[in-house]
Formats: structure tokens, sequence, C-alpha cells
């Protein structure tokens, strides 16, 4: 592990009191993915806590599936594989949010988004709530995270 998936480890065991084991095989998967997407690792560290509390076979009463709650029916194209996979599910959600973020201009935007979908977003004020609502959830996670590195 380098030195910067065991600070990212530490910090995400410290802010979201998930397990060594893991923080520590998770958080290198995290920091490549983002890298790769160019995607900030602790904004995606924190997505994951929002999204699942580290639990990578959470399934959700819409199906959205995995550490990122990635929705199949919506990203199968996109995301091929097992979604249950933690690489590949951090892989997809770091994928979908580098691109929300390239439509919608900003991360904060790109957060909403990830949470409603741009759709819904674009077209109902209450979904457009919701969507602020989430991303400002996400952002509090990540000064959390940022707190404890």
């Amino acid at each position: 592990m380098t030195s910067r998936s065991s600070k990212l480890s530490n910090g995400i065991q410290k802010a979201y009191s998930v397990p060594k084991a893991t923080a520590d095989r998770v958080s290198p998967m995290i920091i490549q993915s983002a890298d790769q997407q160019g995607v900030h690792p602790v904004l995606l560290a924190a997505m994951i806590h929002q999204e699942s509390s580290y639990r990578s076979h959470v399934v959700s009463s819409a199906g959205a599936v995995g550490l990122t709650q990635v929705m199949p029916r919506y990203w199968q194209q996109k995301c091929p594989g097992d979604l249950f996979d933690e690489r590949t599910n951090i892989n997809c959600g770091s994928y979908i949010l580098a691109s929300y973020n390239q439509s919608a201009g900003s991360w904060k935007k790109a957060l909403a988004y990830y949470n409603v979908g741009p759709t819904n977003y674009n077209t109902s004020w209450k979904m457009k709530r919701q969507g602020h609502k989430y991303a400002n959830q996400v952002n509090q996670h990540e000064k959390d995270l940022k707190a404890a590195l």
C-alpha cells in the first residue's frame, strides 16, 4: 500500500468508523480510480460513505448495488462486469461522477445528478432539492474525512 492509500485508509477508519481491513482494501482502488477519472479521491471516498457506508453488498430498494450504489439498468453498457466487485463498482461510480461533472460543470451539481439523475434534476424542483441535499451531505462527509487526514 502506498503512503497515499495508507493515509486515506487511516482517514476513512477515523472519520467513518470503517474496519481497518475494509479501508485498507478499498483505499488503493479509490485512489487509482479517482486518478484515472480526474475525481478527487477524498470526494469519491466521501460519496462511497454516503452511498453505502463502505458495505459492498448493499442493494437499495431502487436496485442500486455496491459501494457506489450504481443502478445496473442505467449503467450496464458503460460499466460491464460484476457491480458487486469492489474495484468494478468503484471504477463505475467514479466514471459516472466524472461524466456528470463534465455535463453539469461543477462537482456539487455532479453529485446532485449522481443522486437523482440529470433528467429528474432538470425537470422537478423536488428532485433538484433532494439532489442539493445529497450533495451537501457528501460535502460534509468530505470535510469530516479531510479533518481526519
